[in-house]
């Protein structure tokens, strides 16, 4: 039987300590520098570590931010935009909203303060 493990999700940034303050504010997790902490100790770990280059490309990876969850069509779409009017002041940047299709539910599709594409699910 294999062991489960912790994970720590690392992203790449040019000021870490102000995109951990931000991603802590989304997620309501400890601040403590460059590292964001789930105050529950059930979330991933998140770390931000500082390269030289900036972002050129899409992420192949990102963060879906879990506010509709067992919500569908309006009510889905009302917790959507609730949680982007709360981001947006915190720097955030709405990108597009993906709408419902027979296999999915809506989701929108947002930005942090670095331009790392998330979306609010």
């Amino acid at each position: 039987m294999a062991t489960v493990r912790q994970v720590q999700v690392t992203f790449d940034c040019a000021d870490p300590e102000k995109v951990a303050r931000f991603w802590s504010e989304v997620l309501g997790y400890v601040h403590e520098g460059t590292v964001c902490a789930d105050p529950n100790g059930v979330g991933p770990r998140l770390y931000f570590q500082r390269v030289p280059e900036g972002k050129v490309v899409k992420n192949r990876v990102h963060l879906d931010v879990r506010v509709g969850t067992g919500l569908v069509g309006e009510e889905r779409l009302a917790a959507l935009e609730a949680e982007c009017a709360r981001l947006i002041p915190l720097g955030a940047t709405r990108l597009y909203l993906l709408t419902a299709d027979e296999e999915n539910e809506s989701c929108l599709v947002m930005q942090d303060i670095e331009g790392n594409e998330f979306c609010l699910d």
